[in-house]
C-alpha cells in the first residue's frame, strides 16, 4: 500500500507582544489589534513555518482611570518585558494597540541598551506624533509618543523607564509624516529630529529614505528600533487603521526595503501597530502585517 507522506514543516518562533492598548486613540478599535492579527493571520503564517510566540498584556481595570494613566501603565508592563529582552539582546515583535504603546517599549529598548550605547529609531507614520498635552488639537495620547521618548511632555510617560530623555533627537528619523500640525514642525525644528516627508517619499523613492533613516538611526547609536504605524500606508493598501491619511506609501514599493531594514544586525526589535480589525477591509491590512512579520530575518527566530 502507497502512503502518502506530508512533508514536516518545522516552525521557528519569533518572540511577540501583544499589547492590547486603545485608552490613547481617539478610535479605540484598536485595542483588539493583536487578536484580530492572530485570528485572521495565524495559519498562514504556520503554513510558511513561522510561529509567534505571544506574551500577552495583562488587562487593566480601566473603569476608574484616566487614559493617561492606562497608557501609563500600559507602558510600564511594556517596558519591563521590553528590557528584559533587550538586555539578552533578543529580538522582539509588537503588535499593538495604539502608538502610545511606543513610549513604554522603546524606553525599555534604551534603558537596557545604555551600558553599550544609545537607542536609535525610525518613526514610519503619517503622523508626527510630537505634541505635547499643551499642544494637542485631539487630546489623544497616540499623538505624543515621540516627543514623550525625547523627554517633552506629561511625566507620567517621560519617567517610565528612565528618569532623563529615553532618546537623542540626532538618532531618531520620522519616515511619511504628511498630517500634522504646525507645533509639531516647530518642535521637530528646534530638537532637530529628522523629519523626511511623504512628498520626499515620493521624490526619491522608498529604498532611499529608509537607507538615509538607516544611517541616521546607526551612527553613533548601539542599535536602532523600528516603529511602524499602520497608517503610514496608502488606505488603498491598509485600510484597518484609526486614522487614515490619504497618499500614503504603497504596500508594493515598502515589503523589500523593510526587510533590508530589519534584517541589519543592528536592528534590535520592531512594532507594528494602530491595527484596527473592524475598520479593515477584506483583510488586507492584515494581510499586508502579514507580508511584514514573513519579512523578518531567520535570526530572529528560535
Amino acid at each position: 500500500m502507497l502512503h502518502e507522506f506530508k512533508s514536516v514543516v518545522r516552525l521557528r518562533s519569533i518572540p511577540a507582544i501583544a499589547v492590547t492598548l486603545g485608552a490613547g486613540a481617539g478610535d479605540p478599535g484598536c485595542k483588539n489589534g493583536p487578536a484580530g492579527f492572530e485570528t485572521r493571520t495565524d495559519a498562514a503564517l504556520r503554513e510558511q513555518g513561522l510561529m509567534l510566540s505571544w506574551h500577552r498584556m495583562p488587562q487593566q481595570a480601566e473603569a476608574n482611570l484616566s487614559p493617561l494613566d492606562v497608557v501609563a501603565g500600559a507602558g510600564r508592563w511594556i517596558a519591563g518585558l521590553i528590557r528584559r529582552f533587550a538586555a539578552a539582546r533578543e529580538r522582539f515583535l509588537v503588535i499593538g494597540g495604539d502608538h502610545s504603546c511606543a513610549i513604554g517599549t522603546w524606553s525599555g529598548a534604551a534603558v537596557a541598551l545604555r551600558p553599550a550605547g544609545a537607542l536609535g529609531l525610525i518613526w514610519i507614520d503619517a503622523h508626527m506624533d510630537m505634541h505635547v498635552p499643551e499642544t494637542t488639537h485631539s487630546g489623544a495620547i497616540n499623538g505624543m509618543p515621540v516627543a514623550a521618548l525625547l523627554g517633552h511632555g506629561a511625566p507620567q510617560l517621560t519617567r517610565i523607564a528612565t528618569t532623563g530623555p529615553a532618546l537623542d533627537p540626532r538618532h531618531v528619523c520620522v519616515v511619511g509624516a504628511r498630517s500634522f500640525e504646525p507645533e509639531e514642525v516647530a518642535f521637530a525644528e528646534r530638537l532637530g529630529v529628522r523629519v523626511i516627508g511623504m512628498a520626499e517619499v515620493e521624490r526619491r523613492g522608498v529604498t532611499a529614505v529608509l537607507a538615509e533613516a538607516r544611517s541616521i538611526a546607526s551612527q553613533g547609536t548601539a542599535a536602532y528600533g523600528v516603529s511602524l504605524d499602520l497608517d503610514a500606508f496608502d488606505p488603498a493598501d491598509a485600510p484597518g487603521v484609526g486614522t487614515p491619511a490619504p497618499h500614503g506609501i504603497r504596500a508594493t514599493d515598502f515589503v523589500a526595503p523593510w526587510a533590508a531594514l530589519t534584517r541589519d544586525p543592528a536592528c534590535l526589535g520592531v512594532e507594528i501597530v494602530e491595527y484596527n480589525p473592524a475598520r479593515d477591509v477584506a483583510g488586507r491590512t492584515a494581510r499586508l502585517m502579514q507580508s511584514l512579520v514573513l519579512s523578518l530575518d531567520l535570526s530572529w527566530a528560535v
